[in-house]
């Protein structure tokens, strides 16, 4: 993987090069080559720049994540119900009270500006 300097537009964190680097190293036979062309062409749907020096790198990752994809597709999830949180657990939800007692006049008592309840600041925009 390149080094974090290297311009990347996504994935400069650790933890996306550790796995990449991880998955590359168990799933080879899954890799998708893609194309210079191709890259190219995600590069200028995705508005990045990519040095011609950064190609290969770039279609490597690429590569290596949609082989990535394309070994999840290959899993059976026959009667695997969908969820949509790992833990079965309910929101604890309290009652919608006010907390707070309403300090509009306190607060705008310190403000350096206002009228009718208003804050008043400077214009900025002419």
């Amino acid at each position: 993987l390149p080094n974090s300097n290297s311009g990347y537009g996504f994935g400069q964190d650790v933890i996306y090069g550790t796995f990449l680097l991880q998955y590359k190293a168990q799933q080879k036979e899954y890799l998708m080559a893609l194309t210079t062309a191709e890259i190219l062409n995600i590069a200028k749907l995705a508005r990045l720049h990519v040095e011609e020096s950064e190609l290969a790198d770039y279609q490597q990752d690429l590569s290596a994540i949609l082989g990535f994809v394309e070994q999840m597709e290959q899993v059976n999830v026959d009667g695997v119900e969908p969820m949509a949180h790992p833990q079965d657990m309910s929101q604890s939800l309290r009652e919608d009270v006010v907390t707070e007692s309403d300090q509009r006049e306190r607060f705008q008592s310190i403000a350096p500006a206002t009228a009718n309840g208003l804050y008043l600041v400077p214009k900025v925009i002419e």
